[in-house]
């Protein structure tokens, strides 16, 4: 075993022992070494002082012979359609505080002509009203209960007939009769009833409320007797509870018509609406951008009616960009109203331009592939790193540069060498996941001779370049889709306050992604956010 151990060291020592034996080896050795730095120092001096062209220039020449023209500022429509719910409780308490709990007045034209000459007085009280909706009709009912008093004379006229009285009926009647003409009556009856108001409420042009209010006053019979005869006083009653109602019902129909409260509550929300809102920034690694809202356009269908709610549909057509600065957007009010057809409930949509510099490109890329070694498994002659990334527009394309390191794997001496070299590719939008895809990728001619002495074996590694970016080279939209869906329903729950009465409810269900667009310095990405909104009136302004 010893022997064959000595022999082992023996044989492993040789070259050490020719080295120091033989002056020849010795000369080879050095003159090996010499030439290997000399090819290193040479590699090293080529890539330091004469680096390759990277092509960039000349392969966007080819492509596109000047410079992309700029993205025109654009401007995307948004609107909002929501239903103004005013609830039935918020109209019964609004009517209930303006209407008059009672009235007094006098009869001076009695239906009963044995009353013409008697002082006809009534009084009125209102309890507590109802508001009650069906289908185009909205129904507001209160009770009523009063008196009515008799006082004065019987008219004389009552004495003319006392003989062909006395001829019909008992001679006793027509006795009291002619007696009661020279008798001062004071008689009192009581009144029950019903005041029913009716309106089919309709929109105006000019932001206002026509509420077509029709009254309806309905009495139960009631009598007071005199000399044994029954004078229906409800006749007598009915046309001064008419006139005093239809009065009031003018009175507050006319108030209604001309109180602006629906002005008023759109003014406030569109003021809300006229606004810039904060995109990226803080603490996102996003650029700071803002989303101008300009509302332009205002429409209302006509108010439907059913057993809990008056409900209005209204819609603002808004006009959005993006801005790299925070605006002040001059949002003039509507003066005129657009009366529509039924739309459809409580939807809200924002298309929002985000326009992202390509240097922001450059840094998502750059961390998307740098320091990445491709083929990852090492099994091509040559493992190329990449150094850094970026990004350009060309055409309808995407030159992508790349600064990469080739290192010869197949020898002792691990050769390497640098270079930049260009890649296009054609950009895709994936609205699913929400990124930017990179197809069609192909390798520039000019990158062909990129890395010079290692020219040949670097292009045996670059179809697993091609083949890492069409699967690593992407840019991730996500974060500027969340940034903005984030944002916009920050800015919405500024809606969401009650505000006299007035509670808004609106939430961004779902932003997608649908286009994009590029110019030489700024990549566009179209994003639609869609979502809810609706507002419910629980108090109305006293009339």
């Amino acid at each position: 075993m010893r022997g064959k151990l000595d022999t082992v060291f023996y044989l492993a020592s040789a070259p050490l022992r020719m080295f120091g034996r033989s002056r020849r080896f010795r000369l080879a050795i050095g003159a090996a070494c010499i030439v290997v730095a000399f090819f290193a120092a040479t590699l090293w001096a080529l890539n330091r002082l004469m680096p390759a062209d990277s092509g960039v220039e000349t392969a966007r020449v080819i492509l596109q012979p000047s410079p992309l023209p700029p993205l025109q500022p654009v401007t995307r429509s948004s609107h909002v359609i929501a239903p103004v719910a005013v609830a039935l409780t918020a109209i019964r308490r609004s009517m209930d505080a303006a209407a008059p709990r009672e009235l007094a007045g006098k009869n001076d034209n009695a239906v009963s002509s044995l009353l013409s000459k008697a002082d006809i007085g009534i009084t009125v009280a209102r309890g507590p009203m109802v508001v009650n909706g069906q289908p185009n009709d909205l129904a507001i009912v209160t009770p009523i209960t009063g008196t009515l008093r008799v006082t004065g004379q019987i008219a004389t006229q009552a004495g003319n007939l006392t003989g062909g009285i006395t001829s019909l009926l008992d001679s006793s009647i027509g006795k009291s009769i002619g007696n009661l003409t020279s008798k001062v009556l004071d008689e009192r009856a009581e009144l029950r009833g019903n005041v029913v108001v009716h309106s089919r409420p309709a929109l105006t042009a000019n932001w206002r409320l026509e509420p077509n209010l029709i009254a309806q006053v309905t009495l139960a019979d009631s009598a007071v007797t005199l000399a044994g005869i029954k004078i229906n006083v409800s006749n007598e009653a009915k046309p001064l509870i008419d006139r005093e109602v239809n009065a009031q019902v003018a009175n507050l129909q006319s108030r209604l018509r001309n109180d602006p409260f629906i002005e008023r509550t759109a003014r406030a929300q569109w003021a809300k609406m006229c606004r810039s809102i904060p995109l990226g920034g803080d603490k996102t690694d996003l650029p700071q951008l803002w989303l101008e809202m300009r509302p332009v356009r205002a429409a209302a269908a006509q108010p439907v009616i059913d057993a809990r709610n008056v409900t209005l549909t209204v819609g603002v057509q808004a006009e959005t960009r993006i801005t790299p600065e925070q605006t002040k957007p001059d949002c003039p009010f509507p003066a005129r109203l657009e009366l529509v057809p039924p739309m459809d409930n409580g939807r809200l949509f924002v298309g929002v331009p985000i326009d992202v510099p390509f240097t922001t490109l450059n840094t998502l890329l750059e961390a998307q592939l740098k320091g990445h070694r491709f083929p990852e498994d090492g099994s091509a002659p040559v493992e190329i790193e990449v150094r850094s990334a970026s990004v350009a527009a060309a055409g309808d394309r995407l030159l992508i540069s790349l600064r990469v390191k080739a290192i010869e794997q197949k020898s002792w001496f691990g050769f390497g060498a640098e270079a930049t070299v260009q890649i296009w590719g054609k950009p895709v939008l994936d609205s699913k996941n929400q990124m930017l895809r990179l197809t069609e990728i192909s390798l520039a001619v000019e990158s062909q001779a990129a890395f010079g002495l290692l020219g040949a074996a670097a292009r045996a590694g670059m179809p697993y370049l091609q083949k890492a970016l069409a699967d690593k080279a992407v840019v991730v939209l996500k974060p500027f889709a969340a940034d903005a869906r984030t944002k916009i329903g920050a800015a919405l729950a500024d809606f969401q306050q009650n505000s006299e009465g007035v509670q808004v409810e609106a939430a961004v269900q779902d932003l997608r992604l649908t286009g994009i667009e590029f110019d030489s310095n700024t990549l566009r990405v179209i994003a639609e956010a869609d979502g809810t909104a609706k507002v419910a009136i629980s108090e109305l302004p006293r009339m």
